[in-house]
This record gives C-alpha cells, structure tokens and sequence, in this order.
C-alpha cells in the first residue's frame, strides 16, 4: 500500500528545497535525526509530482502574461551541476515580467535553460509582438527584425548602471553629471506614478521630452570631446546607440522607463541546481499587492511561504498520479486560493 505524504510535509521539503536550498540528501539526514526514514528517491519523486501538478499554474501565468502589450525580459546565470565532471556549469533563468504601468495580475515568469541562446526567448515568446523591454544583449536582437518583431524598448536602468560604475571607479565628474540628468528623468516619473495613462503622457510630453532632448545634446557634445576605447566613451556610446528605444517611453503614458527589479529581494540563488523541468515548473509566481499600500503581500520568488499553509493545499492536487484537465478559470482561482491573497487582481480575471 503506497502512503502518500500530507500537505504538510509537501510544504516543507519543498521550502526546504526551493526557497532555503537544502539539496534532497541534507532533507534526508535530517529526517532521519528525528528518526524518520525519507530516502532521497522518495522526496525526489514527491518534488517531481508537484513540479507536474502545477504546471497548469505555469502554463495559466505563460498565457496571461503574454496578453500584455508590454513585458520585460531579462537572464541571469546559474551555477548547474555537472554530475561526473567535479565542476559546475552555466545555466541560466529568463525572466519575463509584466508591465506595473498596465492594468492586470503583476506576473513575473523564470524560465530555466541550459543556456544563453537567442532560440530560448524566441521559443518563450513565439509569437507574441508588441514593447520588450530589455538591456543590450544580443540575443534579443533578432526578436526586432522577425517577420513578426516586436518594439524595442531601452532601459535607462541599464544604461545609467554604466555612468554609476565609471563614477565609482574614478569619481568620474563627467559621470556624476550623467548620473545627475538622468536622476530628473527618473523624478519625473516618480511625480507621475499614480497618474491616468493619458495624464502621465501628457506630463512626459511637458517634461520628459524637453529633458531627453537635452540630455541627448550632452551626450552628443561630451563624446566630442572623449578619446576613444576609455571607460568615458564606452559609456557614452551605449546610451548613443541605444538612443531611438531609450527615448520611446516617453512618447507614451503606458510604456516603463526602465526594468523593474526582478531579482534583488526576490528569487535567491545561493546554491546551484540541478537541471531538472522541476526547476522550470517551480520557478513561476503571479505576484501582487494587497489593497493597502503598507501592506505588500506579494513576494517575487518562489516558493511563496504562504503557498505552503497546508489549508490552501488539497492532496489530490498535489500528488495525482495523473494530471486532469482543469477549466482555465479554476487553475486561476485554484493560484489566488493557493498563495492565499486576499482580492487579487487574478481573482477579476475569472469573472
């Protein structure tokens, strides 16, 4: 007779797993100092059908996150062990983010890859088109140049980055002044956070505009004046070249000035991890915020601590030997009851 495990224990091994990143055999050591036998096969097998119970969950958060007219879309490298070899590998997480500046769920998506390639974003992304928000990275190019493309968007986080790190390593005054007019263009928005999308155009069009174009002014007459191959024109011929999809934010009221953090304070990579579709299932969470400002209840990582109050979990969702097809709305209600958040927005979706 097969014992299958409670909702409970579920929650831990897979906190445990996947937000404190205690690898399957240290569960089972402690395990076993409390006198209680979990092999490492078993809690593998338990962690795999999770990862296929909620890939309903994933796929669901794939669809709406691609009816937005505006994502961000970003990669990072892992560490991913390398069994055999004594050494690790590079891996990476895609990211692809929901647009704040839009109505609906706040969604953001890791997808886990055993590589860099261009093939992977155009794989996620199929064929969607409308504003990607990204950094330089080359493998989005062909993304703007399909039969399909898609609008680049540039991020001005990404080309201030370049001006902080030349002033922090050389207290760079030309940097600092960067740094400086960059800093308005930011406090302009920050004056229009809570405005309609049609006011906050229409400020971007009284202020955004007039400073973009005098920045470009600058920029234009430093580089000038800058030797080439230094850090000073490095810097400023990223911002240069990437003008026209910096510069396109501020013809709308909807469009982002820059990336959303999607890493900082959210998903941790402390350890390595194993290649497994586990990884790529677990690595996704519809994030939100509560009607009061002062209570921010979303997290962007994954797990959700509140995913594993054993109440919001029912065994047979968890651990069904086979997936039943589930009606779109209920995987949406089944997510809002799941990370337990009181008038989600993903709750309207399914009205």
């Amino acid at each position: 007779m097969v014992v299958w495990p409670r909702p409970a224990l579920l929650a831990w091994v897979m906190t445990s797993k996947y937000l404190n990143h205690l690898p399957l055999y240290r569960l089972e050591q402690i395990a076993a100092r409390e006198e209680v036998r979990l092999s490492r096969s078993t809690l593998a097998e338990w962690v795999g059908r999770v990862g296929v119970a909620l890939q309903p969950l994933v796929d669901r958060l794939t669809w709406h996150l691609l009816q937005g007219s505006t994502l961000h879309a970003d990669e990072t490298p892992v560490a991913q062990l390398d069994p055999g070899n004594g050494k690790t590998r590079k891996a990476y997480l895609w990211a692809y983010r929901s647009n704040d500046l839009e109505a609906g769920p706040r969604i953001i998506l890791f997808d886990y890859q055993a590589g860099c390639s261009r093939r992977h974003a155009q794989n996620f992304l199929q064929d969607w088109q409308s504003h990607l928000l990204v950094d330089d990275y080359g493998g989005y190019k062909p993304l703007f140049s399909s039969a399909l493309p898609c609008t680049e968007l540039g991020c001005w986080a990404h080309a201030r980055r370049k001006f902080f790190e030349l002033h922090q390593a050389n207290n760079s005054s030309m940097a600092m002044e960067a740094l400086q007019r960059i800093g308005m263009l930011y406090a302009i928005e920050a004056e229009g956070k809570h405005l309609t999308i049609e006011d906050r155009q229409q400020l971007r069009a009284e202020k955004s505009l007039p400073a973009l174009n005098a920045l470009h002014d600058w920029l234009l007459q430093t580089r000038s004046q800058t030797a080439n191959g230094g850090g000073s024109a490095k810097a400023l011929d990223y911002t240069l070249k990437r003008w026209p999809s910096l510069i396109r934010y501020a013809q709308s009221g909807h469009q982002p000035i820059g990336r959303v953090e999607m890493w900082r304070g959210g998903l941790r990579l402390g350890l390595s991890v194993s290649a497994s579709f586990v990884w790529r299932c677990l690595m996704s969470l519809a994030i939100t915020s509560s009607p009061h400002p002062a209570r921010q209840t979303g997290r962007a990582d994954f797990p959700h601590p509140a995913f594993f109050r054993p109440s919001g979990l029912r065994i047979q969702q968890v651990i069904a030997s086979k997936r039943q097809p589930v009606e779109s709305q209920d995987i949406v209600q089944v997510l809002v009851r799941v990370l337990a958040i009181p008038r989600s927005p993903l709750a309207v979706l399914t009205h």
